[in-house]
């Protein structure tokens, strides 16, 4: 069955629940997916979010219904912050409460984090590309004169042109990269940090495929069946998938999913298995979950020795919470005290989490440990497979590439002695060499002879240059102001703040794709999106308009073009 299939019959169902003639069945679902160790009902949750969509009177009080039933849930946290929204400041206060505790809960759900950081990573790489391309595109004109220059000067140098053509062979990636190597080298001193942060995202790129690749292909069966289990959403599913699995995440999982499903002696076979590969930062939850499947089975000794085995190696709550509670169960009054205070020390929230659930099943008695949320990005990252390659050579070659180009930049730009130039009052191309030496202020000849020593040119000749440089700057700063209305970035790239412009149009084309790509990374039954990063993407990006705009308008303004 395909998974949109799957998700309409679990929202007939839910439905079916939800609506049914017996108004003790929620309460009892609820009940009974504890008794299975499973704290979060998602399908159920999204189905009172609909719910509330319909029945506006009542609407926070189905939302907070389903916070309690998948408190992991940020889509609920949401929902409840624009309901409560209002123009008052008890509203906002409490409308911003929800919409940080939605954030938080982004934390404790894995495909949520998962999906908002692939909207963030795709989002931050394709503005960095498109960046990159539009300073290419509109700089290209002006540095592509200067160029040809050299090249007619020195014949040598067109070795860097064909240099250029045969890294455009290996990809798109380095026909960028190449081009933009080239106009850098005519590029001012603090400008050619862009050249040298590229580079740098050449040599990167094939980490930053392997992300991306993550976040397209992790949705596996095994994956699921992990997360499910980890985040207490499902058991059954990880009982025939992760069977017959080897690695780490998966027995675990399996083991945790047999043991809230009463196969305790499997489990603690998984788990024996299991104790021998553990490291630090796992060993004491395997500890925990085995201590739980002894108490299940009335071996109560050997269930304190495992929570004082995982209290060695690190203190956990649940292992002194579970300590508590065993003791009690064996008239041990005094030290269930003990480590129940000890516990509450060690956290206070989730001891208020472990007795809220409390009742005399195995899976809500004691407390199982589950896999943290960085090994589940880890297990996610094992498992995405290979990752598209950039060019048509070895991926060892991919990466030597760039490394390669940074020096010879950096080589080049040091000894290269005659490079063209514009003069900044009529925008001609000359060079040292073929100005004779002279330079002042990066002028001209010309115009230094008609705007500074006067006596050089008769009084037409001057004139003449005189009023060809104005119209000259007039041109330009017409052309300035003009793409100082358009997107921020723009008009300084034109005007030769590139690095300035780099900073603005990057963060707004971050912004604007952010904004852009956040339907298509939709979450849930019902495709919540990140809906909640669109107010603050349009107000930065309103911002950045703004300050782009009045800071070249100003410069304008004070002739400084």
């Amino acid at each position: 069955m395909r998974r949109e299939n799957r998700k309409r019959l679990s929202i007939i169902i839910l439905f079916f629940i939800l609506f049914s003639p017996y108004p003790s069945l929620g309460e009892d679902l609820y009940e009974f997916r504890l008794d299975n160790g499973l704290k979060n009902t998602e399908p159920y949750s999204y189905v009172l979010i609909k719910k509330a969509h319909a029945d506006q009177p009542h609407a926070k009080s189905i939302l907070e219904e389903a916070v309690k039933y998948s408190p992991n849930l940020p889509a609920v946290y949401f929902e409840l912050s624009k309901i409560s929204f209002s123009l008052s400041p008890q509203g906002i206060f409490e409308s911003l409460d929800y919409v940080i505790k939605g954030i938080a809960a982004y934390q404790r759900n894995f495909w949520w984090l998962l999906s908002i950081a692939g909207l963030l990573h795709l989002s931050l790489v394709f503005s960095f590309i498109m960046a990159i391309v539009i300073i290419i595109s509109m700089r290209l004109l002006m540095e592509a004169p200067l160029i040809v220059h050299d090249i007619a000067e020195d014949r040598g140098k067109a070795l860097m042109l064909v240099f250029l053509i045969l890294l455009s062979l290996l990809g798109p990636i380095f026909f960028i990269a190449g081009a933009l190597f080239l106009m850098g080298l005519y590029f001012s001193k603090i400008d050619k940090t862009i050249v040298y942060v590229s580079l740098l995202f050449l040599l990167l790129s094939p980490f930053l495929l392997r992300i991306t690749n993550l976040f397209f292909s992790a949705s596996s069966p095994e994956l699921r069946a992990v997360v499910a289990v980890n985040e207490d959403k499902d058991n059954k599913y990880a009982t025939s998938i992760l069977k017959d699995k080897r690695d780490f995440a998966s027995r675990f999982s399996y083991a945790l999913a047999l043991k809230r499903e009463g196969d305790y002696r499997e489990a603690i076979k998984v788990y024996k298995n299991l104790l021998s590969s553990a490291y630090d930062g796992t060993a004491p939850g395997v500890c925990v979950n085995l201590g739980n499947c002894y108490f299940a089975t009335n071996n109560m000794e050997a269930a304190k020795d495992l929570y004082k085995k995982s209290m060695e190696i690190k203190p956990l709550p649940s292992a002194l919470y579970n300590l508590s509670q065993v003791s009690r169960e064996t008239l041990d009054f005094e030290k269930g005290e003990e480590y129940f205070l000890e516990a509450v020390k060690l956290s206070r929230e989730s001891v208020s989490k472990f007795t809220s659930i409390v009742s005399r099943n195995p899976n809500r008695f004691v407390i199982d440990e589950t896999l943290p949320m960085s090994v589940l990005w880890e297990y996610a990252s094992s498992r995405s497979g290979e990752a598209l390659n950039i060019s048509l050579l070895h991926s060892n070659l991919t990466l030597v590439i760039p490394i390669v180009l940074i020096l010879l930049f950096y080589i080049i730009n040091k000894r290269t002695k005659y490079r063209a130039y514009r003069c900044k009052r009529c925008n001609a191309i000359l060079c040292e060499k073929c100005a004779k030496g002279f330079l002042h202020g990066q002028m001209c000849p010309r115009c230094y002879m008609s705007l500074v020593k006067l006596d050089e040119l008769n009084s037409r000749d001057r004139a003449a240059k005189v009023l060809a440089v104005y119209e000259h700057q007039s041109r330009r700063k017409t052309i300035s102001k003009v793409l100082s209305f358009t997107i921020p970035g723009i008009a300084q790239i034109y005007s030769g703040r590139i690095l300035t412009g780099m900073m603005f149009l990057w963060l707004f084309l971050f912004l604007l794709m952010v904004t852009v790509l956040n339907p298509f990374f939709s979450t849930g039954l019902l495709s919540f999106s990140h809906s909640w990063l669109t107010i603050p993407s349009v107000i930065l990006m309103a911002i950045l308009y703004l300050i782009s705009n009045l800071s070249e308008r100003r410069r304008l303004n004070r002739g400084w073009l």
